[in-house]
């Protein structure tokens, strides 16, 4: 496999981390050892309206009760909002910001999620404002980066490089909120360009936000963004046939741990859930069925 420097975690504290997001660590553990990079713990507290304290040292607990190791980041709630939270980095993505602005990528936008939704059938956003050049500093305003319909990007993937389209529910992606704090897609794209992560592996239904990063980062002006490598690893189910969900109130490490379940016996969870048959005892065990994802 080749080489890389830098790789991350980077859970969401919106809830209590479940089987899949164990899933993903794994993922990232293996492909990190296989390549050499280090990983860095980058918890994405982007979300102000869903962050909770207690979901962020849910994360810490949950690294330390499996025994995930990372090389790089905070070790502690208190180091973590100290250091490492996206609030000491705000400099960098106001300047992500102007520069995109600079380029006449960006446009003023007052569309509510229902205006949305009612303007196009699957909700995709139609550019109703890119032409209405309303002014930037209004309130309850979004900033929107001009990203069209179907938009094709290549993207480079531990199988090589490919060729993808960005999905519709991203058209005209929004990079700055209405409460004035950076989108998920602005922030993540210009926090992995700051940290210099250079391996992203994350879920499969983030590939059209991969695609969407791409095209931000490009007119960026920096370039190294767009020659990292990715990964998008398959989802872990729930009984319902959809993805694992915080939100849905799917089965948490810290119920399971809570309950008297050990470390071994959440792996074989994960195990069961992706039809492995052989003994599971620890992270390692998982390396075959990552590294062939």
């Amino acid at each position: 496999m080749e080489k890389h420097y830098l790789t991350r975690y980077a859970p969401t504290p919106s809830g209590f981390l479940h089987l899949g997001n164990i899933f993903s660590f794994l993922n990232t553990y293996h492909l990190a050892k296989a390549s050499g990079a280090k990983i860095l713990l980058r918890i994405d507290d982007y979300d102000q309206e869903r962050v909770k304290k207690k979901y962020i040292q849910d994360i810490f607990d949950t690294l330390d009760f499996l025994e995930i190791p990372f090389d790089l980041g905070p070790k502690t709630l208190k180091e973590f909002e100290s250091n490492y939270s996206f609030k000491n980095r705000k400099a960098n993505y106001t300047k992500a910001l102007e520069t995109l602005k600079a380029k006449n990528m960006l446009f003023a936008c007052d569309c509510s999620r229902k205006k949305v939704e009612r303007m196009h059938p699957k909700g995709f956003y139609t550019g109703f404002c890119q032409k209405r050049n309303l002014d930037f500093n209004l309130s309850a305003i979004n900033w929107r980066a001009k990203l069209p319909f179907h938009h094709p990007i290549k993207i480079k993937t531990t199988d090589g490089w490919e060729s993808g389209k960005t999905p519709g529910i991203l058209n005209d992606i929004i990079v700055k909120k209405k409460d004035g704090l950076p989108s998920y897609q602005l922030a993540s794209v210009v926090d992995d360009l700051t940290f210099g992560i250079d391996l992203i592996v994350r879920g499969k239904d983030l590939w059209g936000s991969s695609l969407a990063q791409i095209h931000i980062a490009n007119h960026l002006g920096q370039n190294t963004f767009g020659q990292n490598t990715f990964h998008h690893h398959e989802l872990i189910k729930n009984a319902k046939n959809r993805k694992l969900s915080k939100s849905a109130g799917d089965t948490s490490i810290q119920f399971l741990r809570k309950s008297g379940k050990k470390k071994s016996d959440v792996f074989r969870l994960l195990a069961d859930q992706l039809g492995i048959k052989q003994p599971i005892e620890s992270i390692e065990d998982f390396s075959n069925y990552c590294l062939q994802k």
